[in-house]
């Protein structure tokens, strides 16, 4: 996934010297610190609670495949002193969360909100809708979801397509995944860690951040 990423900032970096993409009013430098902050702290989790979560019998037998999936501790995970249950973790993640919320924030702030916040509506429900939890994981989000929102925003905002995008996609899949996690029964599935906007939601968080860069340059 790093990899990937990685790859695709080179490009992105090229054409933020060149001053050919931005979000809204984030320009062009302000943009790509940003896709490189995201991705250089990925792995910092802001802890907030705890919860008890049940710990699924056949884990253990899927835990490998887990790991090379999600590239989740899965085994490690299953060390502790209780046996069918994980005291879960609740954490936040500062590359999913606080650093996209905070453009979002100035976003809305400059730019057309009433669009941004109609169409964070509809992609909180498909989130929720399309979100899943996997025991050891967490709750997973398709990595897709946040393409709903481009041809919606190209027709009620074609305009300010790229800030649209941006921020209905962030707070779309941020809300429907707490949603989500409001509505966990802990007493059929678990993990030892959920992680808000980092493990099940970060890839989804970072393809609309570098999707919504990328289009403005077409808009």
């Amino acid at each position: 996934m790093i990899a990937i990423f990685g790859s695709i900032l080179l490009p992105i970096a090229i054409l933020c010297y060149e001053n050919k993409i931005s979000i809204g009013s984030i320009t062009s430098f302000p943009l790509f610190v940003m896709l490189l902050l995201m991705l250089v702290t990925r792995n910092i989790e802001i802890p907030i609670t705890s919860m008890r979560t049940r710990k699924a019998e056949l884990l253990s037998q899927n835990a490998l495949v887990l790991e090379k999936i999600y590239s989740v501790p899965v085994s490690e995970e299953l060390i502790t002193p209780k046996e069918r249950v994980f005291d879960t973790k609740l954490t936040i993640n500062f590359a999913g969360v606080i650093i996209p919320l905070v453009a979002v924030v100035y976003l809305l702030i400059t730019g057309p909100i009433t669009e941004s916040l109609e169409i964070a509506l509809i992609i909180t429900v498909i989130t929720f809708l399309a979100s899943e939890m996997i025991d050891g994981v967490g709750i997973e989000i398709p990595d897709y979801i946040g393409i709903i929102a481009f041809p919606l925003a190209l027709i009620l905002s074609p305009n300010n397509a790229d800030s649209v995008i941006f921020t209905s996609s962030i707070l779309g899949i941020l809300a429907g995944y707490i949603a989500s996690l409001l509505t966990l029964d802990g007493e059929k599935n678990g993990s030892a860690y959920i992680s808000i906007g980092g493990t099940g939601s970060f890839k989804a968080i970072y393809v609309v951040a570098l999707i919504s860069s990328l289009i403005s340059y077409y808009t």
